[in-house]
């Protein structure tokens, strides 16, 4: 049994029920720091329900919680995050009419005291444009910084989101279904971007493209009626028969 307090994320136990339905029933699993985890399963099987228990924006019914080796099971989403904890969503969640770099200001400043200094100018502090700027290169549009962001392309609008989770200094990014609605290339793209951040940022996936999920994902769990029906690597997961026959749609010959 792996060591709660070792782990990026360790969940025992967990569950959610809405009334009559279980939507999360008894999951337990351990994603290590730096480790990329993608969540794979069919539609309704609890993805992102687990996701908004891990979040904190909704609490769970039983089980526990523990985010670098601290219970955080009743804490709010604010203080998750300010132990390194960022999610992207499966809708774009970004303020349209402001630019690019504005975005990401935002984002910097959401965990630091100074967001708190009404009486002084943003452009008081140099060194949040520079970190704004640095993050911006780092998912590929720092030559899209004064971009509106209703003007850039969807694609775009993903990336600017990896970089909003960035922009905090995350540890741990759940990502929602990062290339939903994107080209293939488009998806190569955010593929990419995703396995060059840095090897310290954890990231646990939801993601519909299993080329994506194999690519980008060192261990895969399938949650089906929301229950873990498997859990490992990722090849040994992709040729589970269980897997197959729940998840990837294979027929006995």
């Amino acid at each position: 049994m792996n060591d709660p307090s070792s782990t990026a994320l360790s969940l025992t136990g967990l569950v959610k029920d809405f009334g009559g339905l279980r939507a999360v029933d008894g999951v337990s699993l351990a994603v290590q720091p730096g480790e990329h985890r993608a969540i794979i399963g069919p539609n309704g099987a609890g993805k992102t329900t687990l996701f908004s228990l891990i979040s904190g924006e909704q609490r769970p019914s039983g089980g526990t919680i523990t985010l670098f080796g601290r219970d955080v099971t009743r804490l709010p989403p604010h203080r998750r995050a300010a132990l390194g904890l960022a999610r992207t969503y499966q809708i774009t969640n970004l303020f349209p009419r402001l630019s690019a770099l504005d975005n990401c200001l935002l984002a910097v400043l959401a965990l630091l005291p100074v967001k708190l200094h009404l009486h002084r100018a943003v452009t008081r502090y140099p060194h949040l444009f520079e970190r704004a700027t640095a993050v911006l290169e780092s998912v590929g549009l720092g030559a899209k910084r004064d971009e509106v962001v209703k003007n850039l392309s969807h694609g775009e609008q993903r990336q600017l989101e990896i970089g909003l989770a960035l922009a905090g200094a995350a540890r741990l990014i759940l990502l929602d279904e990062p290339t939903a609605g994107l080209s293939p290339a488009e998806s190569h793209l955010m593929t990419g971007l995703l396995k060059r951040l840095d090897p310290a940022i954890t990231l646990l996936v939801i993601e519909h493209d299993m080329d994506v999920a194999f690519a980008l994902a060192d261990r895969i769990t399938v949650l089906h009626y929301g229950r873990v029906v498997a859990d490992g690597r990722s090849q040994a997961v992709k040729a589970d028969p269980l897997v197959q026959e729940i998840y990837l749609g294979a027929i006995d010959a």
